[in-house]
């Protein structure tokens, strides 16, 4: 059983009973069940009873032999272990789950819940960064958390040490999501453990994974799409070349999110992909006014004869958007069979020069493996 793409126009029936809720919860937890593979079933067998029935069955025709559900006694677990931090299931398709993750192609089909639910449904910015902020990237992240909040957006951020912390302690006053890594109830990094009680107290803290779940290093990725699929906009805030923050700027623009970034020092390190951001088109963020001009639908017209003395930009440089479209046009003709490299260039009729980059980046978020003799398939 492998994570095929799959979408559709009609989202899953939300689970209506307690027994629901049950087995949606047992079908997700089962072994090689992603979020993909659960809504294929659902679509394919109508409920998550019907699903759980036929997964040994689908699993054997997969080449998987002594395939066994997850155990109730698992969920039987789980569930005493959420009401004990009083935290709340969301399903996705009902009233409580937030509207804007359930836009998002992978929105996730369970979330724990533990603290105001009522802050899934204010708009939201996401804000990321650096863990090894410095002490002007956390005051830059305190000034915008404050400000945003007073404007009424609520902060969404992971909960991380650095920027995520600074913009989660200036928000708690008027509204901040914790996207955890981790169960919901299992608190990383330990320092931030004060910060995290604060927030269930005042804000909320969600989160995917199964209670008590330990963060590893493979569930970070996965939790910035939810940052930004809760957001209407993301803001970068010091973030290296290659680091989590680039990748939620990522996941945002796969999303149709709006990505902003604050600038930073040419010979600082933890700039240099905040600068890049802004190279290749994101919005120049100084304020929270910046960020509420850019979420706005009017925006102030550019004076004509100004266009005539800005040169236009080489033609090799791509935007951000278009980077993000050309890495779903790559990812639509990749599967599990490999294809030769210069074949996938002569598909999609473009240069090596602008494919050879977007083949690095993919690779680079394990998004698609190369084989020997220049083939490459997308990961599995």
């Amino acid at each position: 059983m492998t994570e095929e793409s799959f979408s559709s126009t009609h989202p899953p029936l939300p689970p209506t009973t307690e027994e629901d809720r049950y087995s949606w919860l047992r079908l997700l937890r089962s072994r090689r069940v992603g979020v993909t593979t659960f809504y294929r079933l659902l679509s394919e067998h109508g409920t998550a009873q019907n699903a759980l029935a036929a997964l040994p069955e689908v699993a054997r025709a997969a080449g998987v032999d002594g395939y066994e559900i997850c155990p109730a006694g698992v969920i039987d677990g789980e569930l005493r272990a959420a009401r004990a931090v009083k935290a709340q299931l969301l399903c996705l398709g009902s009233p409580d789950y937030p509207p804007e993750l359930a836009t998002i192609e992978d929105a996730p089909p369970l979330l724990w819940a533990i603290g105001d639910i009522s802050l899934l449904h204010q708009p939201a910015i996401g804000m990321v960064g650096a863990r090894n902020a410095s002490s002007l990237g956390t005051r830059m992240a305190r000034a915008l958390a404050r400000d945003l909040g007073e404007q009424g957006f609520v902060v969404a951020s992971g909960l991380a040490r650095g920027i995520d912390a600074a913009a989660h302690l200036a928000a708690l006053p008027t509204g901040t999501i914790a996207v955890m890594a981790g169960g919901v109830d299992a608190i990383y990094p330990p320092e931030n453990a004060a910060l995290a009680h604060d927030i269930a107290a005042k804000g909320l803290r969600i989160s995917e994974q199964p209670m008590g779940q330990t963060p590893m290093s493979r569930h970070f990725p996965p939790r910035n799409r939810i940052i930004s699929g809760l957001s209407r906009a993301v803001v970068v805030i010091e973030a290296a070349m290659k680091s989590g923050s680039l990748i939620t700027a990522r996941d945002a623009l796969d999303q149709g999110r709006d990505v902003l970034a604050v600038p930073g020092h040419p010979f600082d390190a933890r700039a240099a992909g905040c600068n890049m951001l802004i190279r290749d088109g994101a919005t120049l963020v100084r304020n929270a006014e910046d960020v509420l001009n850019a979420l706005s639908p009017r925006r102030a017209p550019i004076q004509a004869d100004l266009l005539d003395d800005i040169p236009p930009p080489p033609p090799e440089r791509r935007s951000l958007r278009e980077t993000a479209a050309l890495h779903s046009q790559i990812l639509d003709r990749l599967g599990p069979a490999p294809l030769a490299e210069d074949q996938l260039i002569r598909d999609l009729a473009l240069g090596p020069n602008i494919v050879a980059p977007a083949l690095v980046d993919l690779e680079i978020d394990g998004k698609i493996e190369r084989h020997s003799g220049g083939l490459l398939a997308r990961a599995r």
